[in-house]
């Protein structure tokens, strides 16, 4: 039962205080140092890498008024050889870097694409730890200005020999979280004068076609083999779902590699029929744990949050399904027994085992590393349950 169950990340982990604070404050503190220290032992990371790149000066990353870049890089390379090695003490099969070099999934696509203006800061929907991220402004046509992800994976490479699947945001997620500044504005003025939806439709396809897909071209020729696309607006507006789903196949269509797509806190009803139309997508990822009861219990009773996976089977029987079975927005960590719970309920709707990939809800951003390691660990501990029991 090897190749059946596997678990998965879904995609960020918070940063730790010493990634954190020498790049924005330029501080490292005491205490970030016994942090590091701390969870090198924990993570079986040699206490002399951890002082060759951290060592103990206060004035850590500015030397003479000038941003020590190498310095930077290796903070960043570190902290994703923590999250790594996390990932992989916790079980879990199919990792990534928890996104340690990226700021914010929207704004640092934003930031790598031409085309964009920012127009100020604006909530995060968790509030924590990122209180709030840079909005932008469509005001050209969009581009590539610099690559995303491409040094992540050479990393992952270098620190891990198992599966990693790497995320990114997607096309109808970067135009619904950005101001239109361009598609519809009067020719007069610069822009392309079109209507309220058939801008939306150019703007998302302008993403898809000019800024994901050569992207992810890029990604599949460093050698990574499953991307994961990020839409967590795709269901926000019923009435373009279905552009969403012209979107994500515009970016992947013909290319060869593994595609799956992490929607996550939706009303995944909306989806259907629309979802059929989807091309080479191979897995759904999704999120359950959240709005799941906690007693156990495999069967329909018990598990009312599964109950929508009948949809999916119906409408995409041959798509995987990543499992959220520990939620992501409380420290609350879920016991195996129920996360056996959930994934056997799981098993038992679709039919077929190898379809069901159990992960968190969504990304760990938001919880200590702590929180992160004990649901992830759950995650894959609950998941071997599940295969004993079958």
């Amino acid at each position: 039962m090897t190749n059946i169950l596997r678990t998965q990340e879904v995609g960020s982990l918070a940063k730790p205080d010493w990634r954190v604070q020498p790049i924005t404050n330029n501080i490292l503190t005491d205490q970030n140092i016994l942090d590091a220290h701390i969870w090198a032992d924990r993570l079986g990371i040699a206490e002399g890498d951890v002082e060759a790149t951290l060592g103990d000066a206060q004035d850590f990353l500015i030397h003479e008024g000038v941003l020590d870049q190498q310095r930077v890089d290796a903070v960043k390379n570190l902290a994703a050889r923590y999250a790594v090695r996390l990932q992989e003490k916790a079980g879990i099969a199919i990792l990534y870097d928890g996104e340690q070099d990226r700021p914010e999934m929207y704004q640092d696509a934003v930031a790598k694409t031409n085309g964009f203006e920012w127009r100020g800061r604006i909530r995060a929907f968790d509030k924590f730890p990122a209180k709030s991220f840079l909005k932008g402004a469509i005001v050209g046509p969009p581009s590539v200005s610099e690559l995303w992800h491409t040094d992540e994976v050479d990393r992952l490479h270098n620190l891990t020999e198992q599966d990693i699947k790497v995320p990114i945001t997607g096309a109808y997620t970067i135009a619904d979280w950005s101001f239109d500044e361009y598609y519809q504005k009067s020719v007069e003025s610069g822009g392309l004068g079109l209507s309220k939806s058939e801008a939306k439709k150019a703007f998302v396809l302008d993403i898809a076609d000019n800024v994901i897909r050569p992207n992810i071209e890029v990604l599949l020729e460093s050698g990574a083999t499953w991307i994961q696309i990020d839409e967590p607006a795709a269901t926000t507006k019923p009435d373009e779902v279905e552009l969403f789903v012209e979107s994500f196949n515009r970016s992947v269509a013909g290319l060869d590699g593994t595609f799956s797509v992490h929607i996550c806190f939706s009303d995944y009803s909306l989806l259907f029929p629309y979802v059929e139309q989807l091309e080479n997508c191979s897995q759904f990822s999704l999120e359950f744990a959240n709005r799941d009861p906690r007693t156990l219990g495999s069967d329909k009773a018990s598990r009312p949050a599964y109950e929508i996976l009948q949809d999916f089977h119906k409408h995409t029987p041959d798509i995987g399904i990543g499992l959220g079975v520990t939620s992501v927005h409380d420290n609350n960590v879920e016991g195996v027994n129920l996360v056996r719970d959930r994934v056997l309920r799981a098993v038992d709707i679709v039919g077929d085992p190898s379809l069901i990939y159990p992960s968190p809800d969504c990304g760990l951003r938001t919880r200590s590393w702590d929180i992160a390691f004990d649901k992830l660990r759950v995650t894959a501990e609950g998941t071997e349950l599940a295969k004993q029991a079958l």
